[in-house]
């Protein structure tokens, strides 16, 4: 006999209740929320409708004239197919024009109302209303401030002041507020009617658990007067959940606040966790275990989760296992499964329950009926604006139902309406398929089945790259913290040139010091000279008459093998990078990342060209097309990217059959040491690889010269790049050849910030690009082009986010801008500024006063700055923006477009066509849109300029390698005594 579940049968009784409330519900034409729907049925019944509309949306708030609107809908609907009654109000021609601005008058406040459907007011005042008109309907609320998206300190005091505030005014508004039994009081005690939510990045500007120590003692140091507050005046606060990245250290910093004595017994309060994240039943395990030991519960809202496109966009990107389930039956398996074992525990965890799936919801009811949970410990809680017949049934359950309310300007309540949006029309939206004509009940309240799949790879193509390191993971930064300390306890060592196979000692050493604290020596290197340079040369010549004769599979498993090495040793790589070049962590792992993708990528390449060698056979006569290579080849590197540059002018040299000699920057030298041992121990034939550290003026000059030089690939200035150049044309005593120079060369990077721009987005990316590693990398943006409808503004919010920026010796974690390179670079840099002081207006230099033992340079900003000052067309290689204000988008193209470089660009705009036109006319070799500009990846963004910013084919695509090899062609007559075998195809 089929035994059956009481709390499943209970479940479909509910839910069926629940489902007849819904479908119930009908809108009236004249409903103001007739035309929400009809927009929302239109976005449902079209994909790209859906996209082109919600990206409108997002930007709108940004738009400040019906002429801008009107642009706006022409270039983002025009060639999508509309419903007639949108098509019809959208025909017109010129964005000027009277029918122009009354349709974009009219769709405005018709997103308007929209916005005002899920968000309860612009204002607390208006906010207020909400709540009581809810609270009429024995609904209770939790409000929500909207902005919380900060990018700078002050902003983030402004969301604690406002929040404070909010509490206070919130508690005087109560007053007036009846008490309602169903929502206002369980076990005889009266609950809090003041109920808040919060996000803690919002506290903080630099939140980040790369350094959990530092963003938790902040994080908590303005929480804390808020919780306070709230238990005085007897409010509610919940924390709520974010992005997967901040999951662990939201729960730590929840965990911990909650057990100081002045907080551990108090109840009103709770955490968020999210249903589609692949860790939430362990997530719920240990807050359960956790409140155990606090031994006074608190509540735990459960939700699906809100930024699943978000999650699975970083995780593809970053190469990263992903975080969340890709089957909605998933997310919905494990929501139940999390949902019973909170609502056993609930002594200890008090369950609110966020869901608008009439399942969901009424399992919930169900067990907690079953379980006989108390009225205290449980509740349903939806969002404001939506499933609002399902509230209905919920409430005549004689459940407490908890509407979610968020309230703020429209601007910075415009993301979190795009993701209600997204809700809503998403074609898994329970809510999408719940109005359908053809729901089924039974379908719709049917128990979810797992599919049992493990997570996907979301990476394809050919080529895969090496993920960088998640230092979000405790792990991981474990790892690292362990290699800083093993590496420091070898500082003092001595590295030796290596030529032929064989260290040469004996050779006059210098010191390599660490930037950030220059009195510490982290190892001598032997300098070599002119002697053991030629030595080098007859190493590699002698060298080379075997090595391209190697099968480019047999070149190409070497520097597999090599590739293995490093992703074994790299912390090791990891930690000399950020002693001896100043970089932070993450910049440090990503250059061991890019190092290790040129060598798979170089090899893979080399195989490709190989396979793909052309023949062309006619009867009697064969005809091949293929590669060899040049000869000797001279790799002369930069310290800025000390390991990933090296290695891949180098593993591109070796792949293509060329002998290499390593003359790395000085500054970089004992990274380059590191290199030199891990191609020994790949097992590279003697004299293919020497090392030969010195100074560039003595034995990088003599190299470039050398007649039985072949090939010169180098990167760094433009000074010393023309200088190569031209020795490298001449032809001297005993040289058969014409010397190949690969040369990429420096950049006066531009980035400009339309009218329209998500502002941000556009910060951080500029913060990003001007002041990671000290804008010492040839990407980094040094000229911000701003349109002048934003500029005052941007700049306000842009010194801001820069004065928050955390300076100082990047082998602490949350360091985010470290050293300059050495002292030259420091004084040169500073003397720029100093000069720049008298011309231009100063807008902001950090202050690196504390930081007085290494060669620290504050981000600096300078404003009102003419496209020809020599600080808007100078390469100077730190952390010094030059910010120049543009009438409009074409001026800022030809102002971008008015230096001697063409190395990278970037433009931050929501305009469609303004985006294609910098497609178009941006002159630059690496283009990044709606991004930061640095941090090019091997094979996605293959990089390298032009104009003065370089000659050759781009590091990390697909026609590099061909700068290395010599293309030869052998056509052989094949007959004989007028017989010659047939080729293949022409057989019988």
């Amino acid at each position: 006999m089929l035994t059956v579940d009481p709390i499943e049968s209970e479940t479909q009784r509910i839910g069926r209740s629940l489902l007849s409330a819904t479908q119930q519900s009908r809108f009236s034409f004249f409903d103001r929320s007739f035309w929400d729907e009809k927009l929302l049925e239109w976005a449902m019944a079209d994909d790209e409708l859906r996209v082109q509309l919600f990206r409108f949306i997002d930007c709108l708030p940004a738009l400040h004239t019906s002429r801008e609107v009107a642009a706006h809908l022409q270039e983002y609907l025009g060639a999508v197919k509309l419903p007639g009654p949108l098509a019809k109000a959208l025909d017109f021609a010129e964005p000027d024009s009277p029918m122009a601005a009354a349709a974009t008058l009219g769709l405005r406040q018709g997103i308007g109302q929209m916005a005002r459907r899920f968000i309860a007011g612009d204002n607390l005042k208006s906010a207020v209303k909400t709540i009581e008109r809810l609270r009429s309907q024995n609904m209770a609320v939790s409000i929500d401030l909207l902005g919380e998206a900060v990018v700078s300190e002050a902003e983030a005091e402004i969301y604690q002041q406002r929040y404070l505030e909010l509490l206070s005014d919130m508690h005087a508004a109560q007053a007036r507020w009846p008490l309602i039994d169903q929502i206002d009081r369980a076990e005889g005690e009266t609950l809090p009617r003041i109920h808040c939510a919060l996000k803690l990045t919002s506290l903080y500007s630099q939140f980040d658990a790369i350094d959990p120590v530092t963003t938790s003692r902040n994080v908590k140091a303005r929480l804390r007067p808020i919780l306070l507050k709230a238990r005085e005046l007897g409010a509610f606060v919940h924390i709520d959940m974010e992005q997967s990245q901040h999951k662990d250290l939201i729960l730590a910093i929840f965990k911990e606040i909650l057990l100081e004595p002045e907080l551990r017994d108090w109840t009103d309060t709770g955490i968020c966790l999210q249903a589609y994240l692949r860790s939430a039943d362990r997530d719920a395990a240990e807050v359960i275990d956790w409140a155990q030991e606090r031994r006074f519960p608190v509540t735990v809202r459960l939700v699906k989760g809100a930024y699943w496109d978000a999650e699975v966009i970083r995780s593809a990107q970053q190469r990263w296992p992903l975080p969340v389930f890709t089957h909605k039956a998933d997310t919905d398996a494990q929501y139940e499964r999390v949902l019973r074992t909170l609502i056993e525990n609930h002594r200890i965890v008090h369950t609110a329950v966020g869901s608008h799936n009439a399942r969901t919801v009424a399992l919930a009811i169900a067990l907690s009926r079953s379980l006989r949970v108390p009225r205290r410990a449980f509740e349903v809680q939806m969002l404001y604006g939506m499933a609002d017949a399902l509230k209905v049934g919920v409430v005549q359950q004689g459940e407490r139902l908890r509407v979610y309310a968020p309230y703020g300007e429209l601007l910075p309540g415009m993301a979190y309406l795009i993701r209600r949006l997204l809700e809503n029309t998403a074609n898994t939206s329970f809510l999408r398929q719940s109005v359908r004509p053809d729901s089924d009940t039974s379908r719709l309240l049917a128990a979810p089945s797992a599919s049992g799949e493990a997570a996907p790879s979301l990476t394809s193509g050919p080529f895969q790259n090496v993920p960088d390191r998640d230092f979000t993971i405790g792990s991981e930064r474990e790892k690292l913290s362990t290699a800083l300390a093993q590496v420091r306890s070898q500082f003092g060592q001595t590295f030796w040139p290596v030529v032929g196979g064989q260290a040469r000692t004996g050779v006059p050493t210098a010191p390599s010091t660490d930037p950030a604290a220059p009195g510490t020596i982290l190892a001598l290197v032997g300098h070599a000279g002119v002697d053991l340079a030629e030595a080098a040369v007859q190493a590699a010549e002698a060298a080379f008459k075997s090595w391209y004769k190697t099968s480019a599979a047999g070149r190409a498993a070497l520097l597999e093998r090599v590739a293995e090495l490093m992703a074994a040793q790299r912390s090791t790589l990891t930690a000399w990078i950020v002693y001896e070049t100043g970089k932070a962590w993450r910049e440090a792992d990503a250059d061991v990342s890019e190092a290790i993708d040129f060598c798979r990528y170089y090899g893979e390449q080399m195989l490709r060209l190989e396979a793909t060698a052309q023949r062309r056979d006619l009867p009697g006569e064969t005809n091949a097309y293929y590669y060899r290579g040049r000869g000797v080849a001279v790799v002369i590197a930069p310290w800025n990217f000390p390991l990933a540059i090296l290695t891949g002018m180098t593993a591109a040299a070796l792949v293509t059959g060329n002998a290499v000699i390593m003359k790395p920057a000085e500054q970089s030298s004992i990274i380059a040491a590191q290199l030199m041992r891990l191609f020994e121990q790949a097992g590279f034939p003697a004299g293919v690889v020497n090392y030969l550290p010195g100074k560039g003026s003595t034995i990088g000059a003599y190299l470039v010269q050398h007649p039985r030089v072949h090939l010169i690939a180098f990167t760094g200035s433009l000074e010393v790049g023309q200088r190569i150049l031209t020795e490298a044309s001449i032809v001297r005593p005993g040289q058969r050849h014409l010397k190949r120079v690969i040369a990429e060369l420096g950049g006066k990077n531009a980035i400009i910030i339309d009218s329209d721009a998500d502002l941000d987005q556009a910060v951080l990316g500029v913060v990003q690009s001007a002041f990671g590693y000290s804008g010492q990398k040839c990407s980094a943006c040094s000229r911000l082009i701003v349109i002048e409808s934003i500029h005052d503004a941007f700049i306000e919010r842009l010194v801001e986010a820069t004065r928050s920026l955390r300076i100082g010796h990047p082998k602490e974690p949350g360091n985010y801008t470290g050293p300059v390179i050495g002292r030259d670079a420091y004084e040169r840099i500073n003397a720029t500024i100093e000069a720049a002081a008298r011309q231009h207006r100063l807008v902001y230099r950090g202050d690196v006063s504390e930081l007085q033992d290494g060669y620290f340079i504050g981000p600096t900003i300078f404003a009102d700055v003419e496209p020809e000052a020599a600080l808007a067309q100078e390469e100077i290689f730190g952390p010094v923006l030059a910010v120049i204000k543009a009438r409009n988008f074409d001026r800022a193209l030809e102002i971008a477009n008015g230096t001697n470089f063409a190395l990278t660009g970037g433009l931050f705009s929501r305009s469609p066509r303004h985006i294609v036109e910098a497609q178009q006319r941006f002159e630059c070799g690496n283009l990044y849109i709606n991004r930061k500009i640095t941090a090019a990846l091997v094979d996605r963004q293959p990089f390298g300029g032009f104009r003065l910013s370089g000659i050759g084919s781009k590091a990390g695509g697909p026609d590099y390698l061909l700068q290395f090899l010599e293309p030869v062609t052998v056509s052989e007559n094949i007959q004989r005594q007028g017989f010659a075998p047939l080729p293949g195809e022409l057989e019988t």
